[in-house]
């Protein structure tokens, strides 16, 4: 590979990173592949895609039927398109929160309640 192919590849991997679509795990991939293994980087990559892929497949057929995770599912995803799941994880943190809040203020109240 000549110099100019070269400065090509470090700018295109050190954008991913820019982007947030690698990280230090990523590095530690490579300072595993050598001569021996010269496309073990690629390899792992396509493993993890091949799993990851299959494991989708796996939750979205586990959801039919169940409307509610399903649909709570393409809220998520919209949130996650949108650069903000952060947002809609802190949202449903709180929703939850609040539920059981109730719940065992409920639990309390009944168990006041028998005993009087």
């Amino acid at each position: 590979m000549d110099r100019y192919g070269m400065q090509n590849q470090i700018a295109c991997i050190r954008s991913l990173f820019d982007q947030g679509y690698l990280d230090e795990q990523f590095i530690q991939l490579e300072e595993l592949q050598d001569d021996a293994n010269p496309n073990f980087v690629q390899e792992i990559v396509t493993l993890f895609y091949t799993d990851s892929t299959r494991l989708i497949q796996n939750i979205e057929l586990t959801l039919i039927g169940a409307k509610k995770v399903t649909s709570e599912c393409a809220v998520f995803r919209q949130y996650c398109a949108a650069g903000n799941a952060e947002a809609y994880i802190k949202q449903e943190h709180a929703i939850l929160r609040k539920k059981l809040e109730f719940y065992f203020q409920m639990m309390g109240q009944a168990a006041v309640a028998q005993t009087t």
